[in-house]
């Protein structure tokens, strides 16, 4: 199956998680189940939804999942006129609660103080597939956008009623209507008198052109950032409710073993706890969350287990696994071929082969996964972080048979998520503790759950074979990434001749989507490469780069990166080196320049300096804009030097901090990003594209001051 994304584009291969089976089955009643969802086959009826969650299609079926056009369902105007707005957008700490927050106030002509932003709600607010794709910027700010100039005009004509004089004669601004020659002027609440607007929202709505914003593309501070400061914020793990209790769950000894025995006598001694079983499902409640913690320690158990694999076989059996032919298509999932490659190869003068490889690792969110759960009258709410809201209400119907009318999920601001959170394992967890309880049941998962029990960013083996002539023309290219994806798998330099194909495989870890998606492994090989066929035919990397690429966006960012980190007189030589490398995804640009120092004597690497040129079309805040890719490349610097889980016979080796490494702050190097600011182009999103282009450019540069291509991610000096 191939879903889709919410704007109908065809969803990347790398998003596993999205096409998995149920964690958990339940035990429920028959009768009912059948009677709610309307018989027939239930996996199958199961997985059709949770790929229609995605497209944006599933009110077709069971309600909610087209977009509204009314305009009361976006915005509603208070009597004191304060500006709500709804968006089933999570905050997982990418401040698109801000930058939402100022397209809807550059539309209305009010201060950023007068707008109220309700997200992720799904009993409040509209339908959305998720936060995720960098989708958010590009989709959700263009609806409010139209929302806020559909909001205007209907105001404009409601004052131009009240004046009796024509709209020509008005003007809006902070919040209220002046009549130009009487200088009369009536507020937006004294006009909608806490009514709702009744209009449509339209694609032909006048927004603002980016040109002539004053609101959005301006560096206004984080919406909140006070509470965020001081601590007074609530997040997921914060929440509390009346009479709650505290869960936690039995988990397996390894991955895919099943309960031999169980003995839960000395658990069940102990005072105030209570053990639930369902089917596979042990957990336990009580009135804190340590003492729910030392019952599960005190239940004694046997697992069956299977042999397993480990890192030693991993990228053999990656491509042994791997399905007979590739995804060639065109698009964000496959690659694509034209000309022949033997043709190719024969007009070449020099020909190289090599292959990359990056490892597993973890999304490490600041917040590990946690919800409440609450049943009151059949009916559930859950507050949870997650960046599919309405997935995960999807899911939780789904796990105890009942209408999806009968859950809201609310995801109150969340401590990251890098494309880690679109499963809702905690919410389920937790409602299935709170009915078992009669009571709101907390769960919150350890750092070991989460380095355990989560999906990580995909493993992939990445071959390259290439044909360039002395000149630096590239004549062929011909690329397989085994398992990591799709995602940025098509080369935007020119060649003529290229085969470039996705191969599905067989992984022995639970996987899905990470920041970025496979373009990380895609265009670390690529870029990596490309630096590889420079030094073959002895040209610098960044005329070599520029002489294949028609592409003007990702030519500029280039040109910006290299010009900013003063590549031209950046000479390598006595343990330092320079690299450079780029990239697009997701319709945003970057480059990236990063000198290191290597010494292949002492194994060590350390990154002193990274700039990014970056260009994402009208930028809606520009220091935001910088902090997420500050964020992306530190974030990067750890996939690249560090970061890779260890695992053997089914248990992850390194599940906590102390034994899985991330970027510290002695890693940090000093950081210059270059925004190129295109107020003529739409924007696009930010959070993903700028991760991909530090790793291949440290490793371009540890060639150039060491002499050692280092060809896996995360890049060791080994021996």
């Amino acid at each position: 199956m191939n879903p889709l994304d919410s704007a109908g584009i065809s969803m990347e291969p790398e998003r596993y998680e999205l096409a998995e089976e149920p964690r958990y089955h339940f035990n429920v009643d028959r009768r009912k189940f059948f009677k709610v969802l309307g018989g027939g086959v239930v996996v199958l009826l199961f997985a059709r939804e949770a790929l229609a969650q995605e497209s944006g299609q599933a009110g077709r079926r069971r309600g909610g999942g087209q977009r509204p056009a009314e305009l009361g369902a976006w915005l509603h105007i208070g009597e004191d006129g304060t500006v709500t707005v709804f968006s089933g957008k999570a905050e997982v700490g990418q401040n698109i609660r801000t930058s939402l927050t100022q397209v809807v106030a550059e539309e209305l002509h009010i201060p950023i103080s007068s707008v109220q932003m309700v997200m992720g709600d799904t009993g409040r607010t509209p339908y959305d597939a998720g936060t995720f794709g960098s989708r958010t910027t590009p989709d959700m700010s263009v609806q409010l956008r139209r929302v806020g100039a559909t909001a205007r005009e209907a105001l404009l004509d409601l004052a131009a009623e009240s004046f009796q004089t024509d709209r020509k004669n008005l003007a809006v601004a902070d919040g209220k209507i002046s009549r130009l020659d009487t200088k009369e002027s009536v507020t937006f609440g004294q006009l909608t008198k806490g009514q709702q607007l009744m209009k449509s929202v339209t694609e032909q709505a006048p927004t603002v052109p980016a040109r002539e914003w004053k609101i959005a593309g301006t560096s206004v501070p984080k919406v909140d950032g006070r509470e965020f400061v001081t601590g007074r914020h609530q997040f997921a793990s914060d929440v509390k409710r009346p009479g709650m209790l505290h869960g936690k769950v039995l988990r397996p000894a390894a991955f895919d073993a099943t309960l031999a025995s169980i003995d839960t006598k000395a658990a069940e001694a102990m005072s105030n706890v209570t053990i639930v079983r369902d089917g596979a499902f042990v957990g336990v409640t009580a009135p804190d969350a340590q003492l729910a913690a030392r019952a599960i320690e005190a239940i004694q158990t046997e697992w069956t287990t299977k042999p397993q694999s480990s890192n030693a076989q991993l990228f053999e059996e990656l491509k042994k696994n791997a399905s007979q032919g590739g995804d060639n298509r065109g698009g964000r999932g496959g690659g694509g071929n034209k000309g022949s490659m033997e043709e190719g190869l024969a007009q070449a003068e020099q020909k190289l082969e090599s292959t990359y490889t990056v490892a597993y690792i973890a999304h490490v969110p600041l917040e590990p996964r946690a919800a409440v759960a609450e049943w009151q009258d059949g009916k559930l709410t859950v507050w949870t972080g997650t960046q599919r809201p309405f997935g995960v209400r999807g899911d939780l119907a789904q796990a105890f048979g009942i209408s999806q009318d009968l859950v809201r999920v609310i995801v109150p601001d969340t401590g990251s998520g890098y494309g880690g959170k679109h499963s809702g394992e905690a919410a389920i967890e937790a409602a299935r503790l709170a009915k078992a309880a009669g009571k709101p049941v907390k769960l919150v998962w350890t750092r070991e759950e989460e380095f355990t029990w989560a999906y990580f960013r995909p493993a992939g083996v990445l071959d390259i074979i290439s044909g360039v002539r002395n000149d630096g023309i590239l004549t062929a290219w011909e690329f397989h990434n085994y398992n990591s994806g799709g995602s940025g798998i098509r080369t935007p330099y020119e060649v003529p001749n290229q085969k470039v194909e996705f191969h599905s495989t067989r992984s022995p870890l639970r996987q899905g989507s990470y920041r970025a998606l496979a373009s990380t492994a895609n265009i670390f090989a690529r870029e990596s490469h490309m630096d590889e066929l420079a030094r073959a035919i002895k040209m610098d990397p960044l005329e070599f780069r520029l002489k294949n690429l028609k592409d003007e966006r990702l030519r500029a960012v280039l040109e910006k990166a290299a010009d900013a980190f003063g590549w031209k007189k950046a000479k390598s030589g006595d343990g330092r080196g320079f690299g450079i490398a780029c990239g697009t995804e997701k319709g945003s640009y970057v480059a990236t320049c990063a000198e290191v120092i290597a010494d292949r004597r002492t194994k060590s690497v350390k990154v002193l300096r990274a700039v990014s040129a970056f260009e994402c079309g009208a930028v809606i805040n520009p220091d935001h804009l910088k902090s997420q890719v500050e964020g992306a490349m530190v974030m990067g610097l750890g996939g690249a030097l560090f970061e890779a889980i260890e695992f053997e016979n089914g248990r992850i080796k390194n599940p906590r901090l102390s034994s899985y490494r991330v970027p510290r702050f002695s890693d940090a190097p000093s950081i210059e990003v270059v925004l190129v600011n295109r107020p003529d182009l739409p924007s696009a999103g930010a959070g993903e594209t700028p991760i991909v282009g530090i790793a291949p450019a440290v490793g371009n540069a540890i060639f150039a001051a060491s002499g050692l291509r280092l060809r896996s991610m995360p890049m060791k000096f080994e021996g």
